[in-house]
């Protein structure tokens, strides 16, 4: 017998399976295509806080997540044997005109605020950028650019196999199939949100289709990333750089990529001049579960009320993952609930 069973190999599954192992429970993972295998297994692995303005639940929450990570990844990366590509390495963003220079050092203020002092936001002249490797800075039309410290980057399928070996190393289990024992958790993304769904007739979350590209540069890979023009582009610890997303609410295909992923290739090569002698070694599309409240959903299952959830981590599912899975271990093993309101399943319903 197991203590947990958790179906879903993805971020959430894996981060709570590990979070259960390092409080003494014996678990089990359960997902016929393995660790990473849905939207868990993308390129991109931007770890990027919210503006720091507007404070609420949901933003907190994520900052004292990215605040856990870096000791978080290096003990997973210890137990395993496994990098898992963390690295918080920072952003930078170009500021388009006056009055976003304005906000952006508006927002400096708040930051040093509500970053409680252990991360920074500063409005910084274009020649002042850090790490000023190949010509990495990106275009500015103002001739500043936002750098902040916040920001970390992941690769998302390292990671996924770094919590893998981490968790087999502790005495944890992953298997494509099983019988449930002691108490379960859903973490199976789409799927589920789906069936939420369709059991209240309405819609509970849906799934988002991303494209993204992996791309191949000889450039340090603790220069930071850079975010213009709605566009992510993270260098990795491979030597790889990644490029993306698309979000797509309608789409034909979840697999297949298009026209739509050559225009935000197109943009990051424009905003990011290195990129211009960079080849493209791989083009990747998924679907991301986004719950109907944008926030992850953790808490009881709506249709299973001895069982549990952990869904909806769209975009921020690799930055929440420390806490996520902190909080979750909690509320399964002990009962006890630090988990925001507007992360419970009803916020959704």
């Amino acid at each position: 017998m197991v203590d947990v069973t958790i179906y879903g190999a993805g971020i959430f599954g894996l981060s709570v399976a590990w979070s259960c192992l390092k409080k003494g429970a014996t678990v089990r993972v359960i997902d016929p295509a393995g660790p990473g295998a849905g939207s868990s297994g993308g390129l991109v692995g931007a770890l990027a806080p919210h503006v720091p303005e507007n404070w609420n639940e949901k933003k907190q929450f994520q900052f004292e997540s990215l605040m856990m990570a870096q000791s978080w990844w290096a003990e997973i990366t210890a137990a395993g044997g496994k990098d898992s590509g963390y690295g918080r390495t920072g952003r930078l963003q170009p500021i388009a005109d006056a009055h976003a220079l304005a906000l952006a050092r508006a927002r400096a203020g708040t930051a040093q605020t509500l970053w409680q002092g252990q991360a920074q936001w500063t409005v910084i002249p274009l020649d002042a950028a850090p790490h000023k490797t190949a010509h990495w800075t990106p275009h500015s039309p103002s001739g500043w650019l936002i750098h902040d410290t916040l920001t970390a980057r992941m690769h998302p399928r390292m990671a996924c196999a770094a919590l893998a070996a981490a968790i087999t190393a502790k005495g944890g289990h992953i298997t494509p199939d099983a019988d449930p024992e002691g108490r379960i958790l859903w973490a199976t993304g789409v799927q589920d949100l789906q069936e939420i769904s369709a059991a209240h007739h309405r819609s509970f979350g849906n799934g988002v289709k991303g494209q993204a590209a992996l791309l191949h540069l000889d450039i340090a890979h603790n220069v930071p990333q850079i975010f213009a023009d709605a566009v992510h582009v993270v260098p990795h610890v491979d030597g790889t750089v990644a490029i993306g997303s698309t979000s797509e609410r309608a789409f034909d295909d979840p697999h297949t990529t298009d026209a739509q992923l050559d225009q935000v290739i197109a943009r990051a090569v424009a905003a990011v001049p290195a990129l211009q002698q960079a080849t493209i070694i791989e083009r990747w599309a998924g679907v991301r579960p986004r719950s109907r409240s944008r926030a992850p959903v953790l808490g009881r299952h709506p249709l299973h009320p001895d069982a549990f959830i952990a869904n909806g981590g769209f975009k921020i599912g690799f930055g929440m993952a420390p806490k996520v899975g902190e909080v979750m271990a909690e509320l399964i093993l002990t009962g006890r609930n630090h988990i925001p309101e507007g992360f419970a399943p009803t916020a959704s319903l």
